[in-house]
């Protein structure tokens, strides 16, 4: 962003303001009032623009993208001392530590807000007491790159990976967690592994907190001969509804476990096959 402010501030204050879950929210700000207005908003976690007004006009182009088309201020009431902010559609990231700040030719003023989320943390408490399990692990191979994934999930998951049999075999992969609106969880993590690598079972585990997990197995084995030819325009992405390999289900007082595996091989560029263990 580039900017630099540099002054003494001659007024420090901070306010408490509890806002509702997806509801319009007002960050109160005001100033003394004089020449040349400019009013800075900053949310402090991460020092993120959320709004400027200079050259009696708002600014957005430096705007932090979690606050685009969210965020606006009274241009009315901006000649008579108020800079308070309107926040739409308030999220859970949202909380947190505000900073207003205003400059006029006249003085500059500094001051804090806290947004809280009303009721947000008895809801979070019942969320995580009702949870969201661990439903569908897919799992996807496309040239040496396999990829495991699972959508909406509650409280956070956590993803392995391991081979049957076990092996020393050092593989890269990278995970990635993302929080949704609606406070569940997707989680993707993607394995790379060398050529000529055969005879070894990639398991993919994601569970949460609750011993809710859910595991899906690739292979790729060396073809024989007598395997079943799939177009490889067909998907090879793999659930629990769909029948391939063995599917196990057992249940325990703590929570369940669903063991799903398959086998892949790659013969050449245009054809794939799949073959059910037994």
């Amino acid at each position: 962003l580039g900017l630099s402010i540099m002054f003494l501030c001659s007024y420090v204050s901070a306010t408490e303001v509890s806002c509702v879950f997806m509801e319009r929210c007002i960050l109160p700000c005001s100033f003394q009032i004089g020449n040349e207005t400019i009013i800075w908003w900053f949310k402090t976690e991460g020092d993120k623009l959320v709004h400027l007004f200079n050259y009696n006009k708002e600014q957005l182009e430096h705007q932090d993208q979690c606050f685009t088309n969210r965020t606006k201020l009274f241009t009315d009431l901006i000649c008579r001392g108020n800079a308070s902010l309107q926040l739409t559609g308030v999220e859970i990231q949202d909380e947190g530590k505000y900073n207003c700040i205003t400059h006029t030719t006249r003085e500059n003023q500094e001051s804090f807000v806290n947004l809280n989320i009303n009721g947000m943390r008895n809801f979070l408490n019942v969320l995580s007491f009702i949870a969201a399990p661990v439903n569908e692990v897919k799992i996807d191979q496309v040239d040496n790159r396999i990829t495991c994934w699972s959508e909406g999930i509650y409280p956070k998951p956590q993803l392995t990976w391991s081979t049957s049999p076990p092996s020393n075999i050092t593989f890269l992969n990278t995970t990635t967690v993302q929080q949704t609106k609606q406070l569940l969880y997707n989680i993707s993590s993607s394995l790379m592994f060398s050529d000529g690598l055969y005879n070894v079972l990639f398991i993919c585990t994601i569970s949460t907190g609750k011993n809710l997990n859910l595991t899906s197995a690739s292979n790729l084995p060396r073809p024989p001969d007598d395997s079943i030819y799939v177009s490889q325009s067909q998907p090879k992405i793999v659930t629990l509804s769909r029948v391939i390999g063995e599917i196990q289900t057992q249940s325990r007082s703590s929570g369940c476990e669903v063991n799903s595996a398959f086998i892949y091989s790659a013969q050449n560029s245009h054809k794939a096959k799949y073959k059910n263990p037994r």
